[in-house]
């Protein structure tokens, strides 16, 4: 070999080695921006205010929370209103997160961490991805298994394998690289039903309760002639009180697990109806059926009515204290006139219910009625 050509092999060398080195470094700044380096921000590039979608995919459901004029809601039921609060805290969690673990993980080996892509085999994850108005994706992130770490002094039988104390994932725009973040990150589930709004209807200062077969005359029917006053029968007869009392709180504090996008595929057996009136002039009337598949409730209602307009005095009422029930009243009624027309727009949904919900108003004549002491 000559000088010329040792020369030209010495240049050549330094050329692929500048060209490896330049690729090291473009690699290298990826993985420093991408969020995959230690003591980094998961999402270091996310901002709150331009997100205005949010898409949750595991192998089994899929939830699409959408931020529409006002309000954020679940497209998978319907346009229901979303649960502001639950969708705000992941987000602010997910920007605020640090990567505590990073390291180098072959793409194949990706299933074992349980950070697969959805539809494609075992080994899926949960993908979280945030758009904005556009469409345009912001950031995209998959979550694996979670991280569990001893706890000796747990004594739950739980706890028996580590406790929930992290979570692996599959960063942006990382290249062979898993990281783990210090939160289990539970909220994040794809399941449509877990981001529905909580706000429901309540039925509250009852005056008389009733409920019998859809379609039917009603089975039973209770009053009371003051707010807090004593439940009877309407009709006569020897009322369990307890009964009657649980029949109507419920009415107060109804909860719901899901809402059905399309009630007409959903079958039920025949419905009960339960209908309220209350002290406000309101009426309340709720149809409940059984589904056919599991022990679950199809649940709907409806608010109809206007609350008094005016207070009425009460008697040797003095001027400061009409003064200030007045304000007091207007105060309850703008709050009142505000619940009535959320419910009425909760009101077009159909809704599923737990058992438990609902069995206070199922129950027959029979059932409401006081039981005879045991002769001695």
């Amino acid at each position: 070999m000559n000088r010329k050509q040792f020369l030209f092999l010495i240049v050549v060398l330094l050329v692929v080695g500048g060209a490896g080195l330049a690729l090291f470094w473009k690699d290298y700044s990826a993985y420093r921006d991408s969020g995959a380096k230690i003591g980094a921000r998961l999402l270091p590039d996310l901002k709150i205010a331009e997100v205005a979608e949010i898409r949750l995919q595991d192998a089994k459901n899929q939830a699409t929370l959408a931020r529409k004029e006002k309000q954020w809601v679940v497209e998978e039921r319907g346009g229901y209103p979303a649960d502001f609060d639950a969708i705000s805290a992941l987000m602010v969690k997910l920007i605020e997160l640090k990567v505590t673990q990073s390291e180098q993980v072959a793409a194949k080996l990706y299933p074992r961490l349980n950070l697969g892509e959805p539809g494609k085999g075992e080994g899926a994850g949960t993908v979280i991805e945030f758009r904005d108005a556009a469409g345009k994706t912001l950031a995209r992130i998959i979550l694996g298994k979670t991280v569990l770490k001893k706890d000796p002094v747990n004594p739950l039988p739980g706890a028996r394998d580590g406790v929930p104390a992290g979570r692996y994932v599959l960063p942006p725009g990382a290249k062979d690289r898993v990281v783990a973040v210090s939160d289990p990150l539970n909220a994040a589930e794809a399941d449509p039903a877990k981001w529905l709004g909580k706000d429901f209807f309540k039925a509250e200062r009852i005056r008389t309760l009733a409920a019998g077969p859809e379609g039917g005359a009603p089975q039973w029917k209770v009053t009371r002639n003051e707010e807090w006053g004593e439940w009877r029968f309407a009709n006569g007869g020897k009322l369990d009180a307890s009964a009657a009392v649980t029949a109507a709180n419920k009415l107060g504090t109804m909860r719901f697990l899901d809402v059905v996008p399309d009630p007409g595929s959903d079958p039920v057996h025949p419905g009960t109806v339960a209908v309220a009136e209350t002290f406000d002039n309101l009426t309340y009337r709720v149809r409940i059926a059984k589904r056919k598949a599991g022990d679950d409730y199809q649940l709907s209602f409806t608010v109809s009515g206007t609350p008094p307009r005016k207070r009425v005095p009460e008697k040797g009422e003095k001027p400061e204290e009409k003064e200030q029930r007045d304000k007091d009243f207007a105060e309850t009624l703008k709050a009142l006139d505000a619940r009535i027309a959320a419910e009425k727009a909760l009101a077009k949904w159909t809704y599923v219910a737990a058992s438990g919900e609902v069995e206070p108003l199922l129950k027959n004549r029979a059932e409401m009625t006081a039981k005879e002491p045991a002769k001695k």
